[in-house]
């Protein structure tokens, strides 16, 4: 059995679970998500516990089980927390503005890059050189602060560009270290 796969997830108050054939519906205060499930992978709702099981141990219903109960649980958590990612931008004349619900970021380019914020996503601008991105759906949030921080990669050389908050650069010598 997977470890992750038959781990229970509980629902916690508040929190509404419907489960559709192949599709769980999760709603909650922060909003509503759904997920189809993967063919042989069955779902079953019990006493505020959904459990995931698996008909057989073929390989890619073993990785479907895992992957499957990771889903439904982020959903759960999605709609009761949320998810957030933070952003850090460095570098000299590099900083967000935000423009109504959009960013604008001035990243040394010759021109101001304007970043539109998806349906579900919101984003905060703590300082001009600090940006939240927040939302209910984990992929979504860490796919549109992965696209913001492909605008401008730190640098190896001297660390400018935009990056996640605690993440660690590895930093080059240069021409003149030996």
């Amino acid at each position: 059995m997977s470890r992750i796969g038959r781990l229970p997830i509980t629902v916690p108050g508040g929190v509404d679970v419907k489960i559709d054939g192949q599709e769980v519906t999760v709603k909650g205060p922060k909003g509503t998500l759904s997920h189809v499930v993967a063919e042989p992978i069955e779902v079953q709702l019990e006493d505020g516990t959904v459990t995931v099981g698996r008909p057989n141990d073929v390989n890619t219903v073993r990785a479907l089980h895992g992957l499957t109960r990771a889903l439904i649980n982020n959903m759960v958590v999605g709609v009761t927390e949320g998810y957030s990612k933070t952003l850090v931008i460095q570098g000299v004349g590099y900083r967000a503005v935000p423009k109504g619900k959009n960013i604008e970021f001035s990243l040394g380019y010759s021109h101001p890059i304007l970043v539109e914020a998806p349906d579900g996503i919101t984003f905060t601008v703590e300082k001009p050189t600090q940006i939240k991105v927040e939302g209910i759906d984990k992929q979504k949030v860490g796919e549109v602060a992965a696209n913001i921080r492909k605008l401008r990669k730190p640098d190896p050389y001297k660390g400018k560009g935009v990056r996640y908050e605690g993440e660690h650069i590895r930093r080059k010598v240069g021409k003149a270290g030996k």
